[in-house]
């Protein structure tokens, strides 16, 4: 059976879970349950620390799983992406005290806290600068206040909980994470875990995208697919309708609305948006 590690608590389990779900795969019911066997798919899930399951996957215990870009990096591990998730984005920042402005040079010689020191340490130590990097487990925003560290480095999102501390971010983000499958590095990659990919791909691009149908003339039909390319060309068929067509193509999920716009000023009417649940591409 092929093994996978998911995340067993923290921003990224529920998510985690649901795709997988909508992949076709069974999950657990009960938060306790640590062992998952879905024997019509081949898979067995386990269910980890998310700060552990590099470690597992990389040391060949495991073959798969799925953890953020950010903890990868961090643990070290003989672990290699093989998948976005797209879900669990994140940015990792420095920040320091508002009250000076701060460029990355001024870290060196400094104290940096924070709750991923192989991350910041590899960070800095590929731009030349040498600093105290100060390992703390949560709560790192407090340290500047406290006299533990000169600085911070951590996940930012609306940075309301830094300016509340008085600390501002500072220089390019040290890296933009988020959700992905891993594997343990140089290791072949068997046909479920083939399968699991292209699964959890089809699950994407589903999010991603609409199935988006309209009639228009068909004077009309190369501007109207021309808003409407699809990921390979639109399929147009003809209506009994005389020089109308009926065209389906799919669309960003974001730009639906932006497009039958589009469309309805061009002339198209019955405009029907419909939800992918899953696709091969």
């Amino acid at each position: 059976m092929l093994r996978i590690a998911v995340p067993n608590k923290g921003s990224l389990s529920d998510a985690a879970t649901e795709v997988l779900r909508e992949a076709g795969y069974r999950q657990r019911v009960d938060a306790r349950d640590l062992i998952l066997s879905d024997s019509e798919n081949g898979v067995e899930f386990y269910y980890l620390r998310p700060r552990d399951i590099a470690v597992y996957v990389g040391s060949g215990e495991l073959e798969a799983g799925i953890t953020g870009r950010d903890l990868l990096i961090d643990s070290g591990a003989k672990a290699q992406e093989i998948l976005e998730l797209d879900f669990g984005q994140s940015t990792f920042r420095f920040a320091a005290s508002a009250s000076r402005e701060w460029s990355l040079s001024d870290i060196e010689g400094k104290r940096v806290a924070t709750a991923y020191p192989g991350l910041v340490t590899s960070y800095l130590k590929s731009h030349s600068i040498s600093a105290d990097v100060v390992r703390l487990d949560g709560a790192v925003e407090s340290s500047v206040r406290l006299g533990v560290a000169d600085l911070i480095a951590d996940v930012v999102s609306t940075g309301n909980t830094l300016r509340q501390a008085g600390l501002k971010v500072f220089a390019d983000p040290i890296l933009t994470s988020e959700a992905v499958l891993i594997q343990r590095e140089g290791a072949s990659m068997p046909m479920p875990l083939e399968i699991l990919i292209r699964r959890l791909q089809g699950v994407i691009i589903a999010r991603r995208y609409v199935l988006l149908d309209y009639d228009v003339p068909l004077s009309m039909v190369e501007s109207a697919c021309a808003i409407t390319p699809g990921l390979e060309s639109p399929t147009i068929s003809p209506l009994q309708k005389k020089d109308w067509v009926a065209v389906r193509a799919m669309v960003l999920r974001k730009d639906t609305n932006h497009v039958m716009d589009e469309l309805w000023a061009l002339g198209a009417r019955g405009i029907l948006v419909t939800d992918i649940h899953a696709c091969r591409l």
